[in-house]
């Protein structure tokens, strides 16, 4: 592990101040790609237009049409939270918008694989007999499943964010600011993202073909704690765009004004919605929707979501809570024997040395729908694309793998699909993280493939893992003001929290709950909380410390706190 300090781009600083943001502030933004003050603005008006997303006025008036002629619609979504809130916000929209025959069906992920496959719209036919089936949070890669539904006189529409392969799929329409053609500024919409564009294209349509009038139009608007829910359970890229969605999102959660679901998870989760912040929709709402599509059934989820009824919704809350505690011990299960796997590695491939690029692990015991949180851990605490299999329903291996900064973890596995024909079933997924399927006997060559690949991908450089700070701290922007005006902000992937670095006195240090190390220190003549969580290593008298600012209230009052990410 390394310490790098973040560079500042010393114009934008200094625009950004002259603009009447503050120096710290301007520190932290300039050093995150922000130019200019209007990035930072969280009006809505500054969303980028539908009109720039390739087909979206395709896709509107498709769906105009359909809504005209009352056909049947049906939703596929997908099985993760960006998945769930995709199909509630298309749900929602689409009857504001005055579809009356609109529903959703989201099938055991274990049974009926990813994406819109023959199966899937065998399923959809026979329980919805749909006239068009719309895809949300997948489809870009479901040539075969398009071909079934065109074979049965189903249109497709496709809204999906994954990268495509060569070939897209011959639907009727298909929305997704990655496919080839599409100029699009913000390449990091979510799935439920690429959704709520395509409800706006469509309300505009509809103003145009007189159905309504500006002034009485439905308000989408009222989707947005939906949409900013799935854009950070997704963990995208949180662009200038992005930061607007779960902005706007999470103003309309701290004001109450969100879905009865939204509000019955953050009471299950203990979290406070007039405080919320990104880390409550990604640490404490998104992982509970996970569940229900990791271990029972993702139709729960979705319910969360779309019913207006709060007691219902509490019900169902309560019942994601219970799946994500046991997803949760499954989880711990995985990772323990995971470990033991690692370490039983010879000395040659050790992960934590230059010799092995990526891990590849199986276990027999393992639960398909948690090897991605698996992959995702072993990946943070060893720092290397990490892939972990379990058994699927019909014997062979399914994958989930999770990626570091330097490794487009989508395109390694294509290059191994392209050096090894025939070893990978499918595949698909982003630049971080992935999935795929490989016949059992095929584990031992897939893992020389893969490491083959990452070795020819992946700069040697980056497996050290990098901390990137904010560099110092000073004493006189330790303020509890500045640390609630961050907690407002919104942070997340690709616009990194604060971190800074400093070497302090440390005055005293104990254990808290057998777990945590409760810290005082000292810089110059300030003194300060601290706390390191899961750490229980005794720190010498003067420590150097990498930290972010929190804030911590109780009984009424609220304290500035640093949170220990590192020591030395």
């Amino acid at each position: 592990m390394k310490l790098a300090q973040r560079v500042v781009d010393g114009a934008a600083h200094d625009a950004l101040v002259a603009a009447g943001i503050a120096p710290f502030f301007a520190r932290l933004y300039a050093s995150r790609g922000v130019k200019h003050p209007g990035e930072l603005e969280a009006d809505l008006a500054r969303l980028l237009p539908a009109t720039l997303l390739l087909h979206a006025d395709r896709a509107a008036r498709f769906l105009a049409d359909a809504i005209a002629a009352d056909r049947r619609l049906c939703i596929v979504a997908d099985y993760d939270c960006d998945g769930a809130t995709a199909c509630a916000v298309g749900l929602r929209g689409l009857r504001m918008l005055g579809a009356r025959q609109v529903d959703y069906i989201v099938p055991n992920r274990f049974e009926y694989g990813y994406g819109l496959t023959p199966e899937i719209v065998a399923l959809a036919q026979a329980e919805q007999r749909p006239d068009i089936i719309i895809t949300v949070d997948n489809g870009i890669a479901s040539i075969e499943g398009v071909e079934t539904a065109n074979r049965l006189g189903i249109e497709v529409l496709v809204t999906d964010h994954h990268l495509p392969a060569a070939h897209l799929p011959q639907a009727a329409c298909i929305v997704n600011p990655n496919q080839p053609g599409c100029g699009f500024p913000s390449k990091n919409l979510a799935g439920v993202g690429v959704m709520f564009y395509v409800l706006f294209a469509l309300r505009a349509e509809l103003r145009r073909r007189g159905v309504f009038e500006a002034a009485v139009q439905p308000r989408l608007d009222r989707l947005l704690d939906l949409v900013a829910l799935g854009t950070v359970a997704d963990v995208v890229r949180l662009d200038a765009n992005n930061r607007l969605i779960v902005a706007q999102g999470l103003e309309r959660i701290r004001s109450g004004r969100m879905q009865p679901g939204v509000a019955a998870l953050f009471r299950v989760a203990g979290r406070e919605s007039r405080s919320a912040g990104a880390f409550d929709l990604g640490f404490a709402l998104g992982p509970r929707i996970n569940a229900a599509g990791r271990l029972a059934d993702m139709t729960l989820g979705i319910e969360c979501l779309v019913t207006d009824d709060p007691g219902r919704a509490m019900e169902i809350a309560q019942q994601l809570d219970a799946i994500n505690h046991e997803r949760r011990e499954i989880e711990a299960t995985m990772q323990e024997s995971a470990l033991r796997a690692v370490e039983s590695l010879s000395a040659e491939a050790d992960p934590e040395s230059r010799s092995r690029a990526s891990l590849v692990l199986f276990d027999e015991t393992w639960h398909q729908g948690v090897v991605g949180i698996v992959a995702s851990r072993l990946k943070d605490r060893f720092h290397r694309p990490t892939i972990a299999f379990a058994v699927n329903a019909d014997g062979s291996l399914r994958g989930s793998g999770r990626s570091i900064v330097g490794l487009h973890l989508r395109d390694a596995l294509d290059l191994v699909f392209k050096r090894e024909p025939g070893l990978i079933a499918k595949f698909g997924g982003h630049a971080m993280a992935a999935g795929l399927s490989i016949a059992r006997d095929q584990l031992p060559r897939f893992e020389a493939a893969f490491e083959k690949a990452v070795r020819a991908m992946l700069d040697p450089a980056l497996m050290t893992r990098t901390i990137e700070t904010d560099g110092s701290l000073d004493e006189a922007e330790a303020t509890i003001a500045n640390v609630l005006a961050l907690e407002a902000q919104v942070w997340g992937q690709g616009f990194a929290p604060p971190l800074f670095a400093d070497t302090f006195e440390v005055d005293s240090q104990r254990i808290v709950k057998e777990k945590h190390l409760k810290l005082t220190v000292r810089k110059g003549r300030s003194v300060f909380d601290a706390i390191w969580f899961n750490s229980v290593a005794v720190l010498p008298d003067r420590a150097h410390l990498v930290y972010r600012l929190a804030s911590n209230s109780y009984n009424g009052n609220t304290k500035l706190q640093f949170i220990v990410e590192q020591a030395e």
